[in-house]
């Protein structure tokens, strides 16, 4: 399957051999492109809305991917139990959300290896909230140059972010 460069932008940041939960999955493009490049061996699917649902289910069965992606009706990581996924991936999605979705998910994300985000605004207010969590900046990414950061560690888990102009992508300290 071939992807938007926006979601192949987050399907590359996503480990090899980890078990993705897509939240807010819409389409289920990103866990079908990974699971057919074989970089994943299965992902659970999730949005909290049927109609965005039905429309994963069909393009899952479209790819015979039944067997390796599973999908759920899902506010936020509610219906994803700790030790589901190793990886996150939040796109597409404002700010405000993600950062909710984070909060009332906590126990499950402190679980995982790592958290894709790609907020669609608000970039600034996520940042501020990863930092305040305790999360680090490890690298940021612009115009093919990388740039080492230092900022606040503690953290339990990994995020990482991307905008039009930049990707930042926090590592946990453990």
């Amino acid at each position: 399957m071939e992807l938007s460069k926006r979601l192949q932008a987050v399907a590359d940041l996503v480990t090899a051999g980890c078990r993705v939960a897509d939240v807010g999955t819409d389409h289920a493009y990103i866990p079908i492109a990974l699971v057919q490049e074989g970089r994943i061996p299965g992902a659970v699917a999730m949005d909290v809305n049927t109609g965005p649902l039905e429309r994963a289910r069909l393009h899952v069965a479209e790819n015979r991917l039944e067997e390796k992606i599973e999908l759920r009706l899902s506010d936020g990581l509610a219906a994803l139990s700790p030790g589901e996924a190793d990886s996150v991936v939040i796109a597409g999605m404002g700010g405000g959300l993600v950062i909710r979705i984070l909060t009332e998910g906590a126990q499950t994300v402190r679980g995982v290896k790592e958290c894709i985000l790609q907020p669609q605004s608000e970039i600034e207010k996520v940042r501020a909230f990863l930092l305040e969590e305790g999360f680090l900046v490890a690298s940021l990414f612009t115009a093919g140059r990388t740039l080492r950061s230092a900022c606040r560690q503690g953290a339990s888990t990994s995020c990482a972010w991307q905008d039009r102009r930049l990707r930042w992508l926090c590592s946990a300290i453990v």
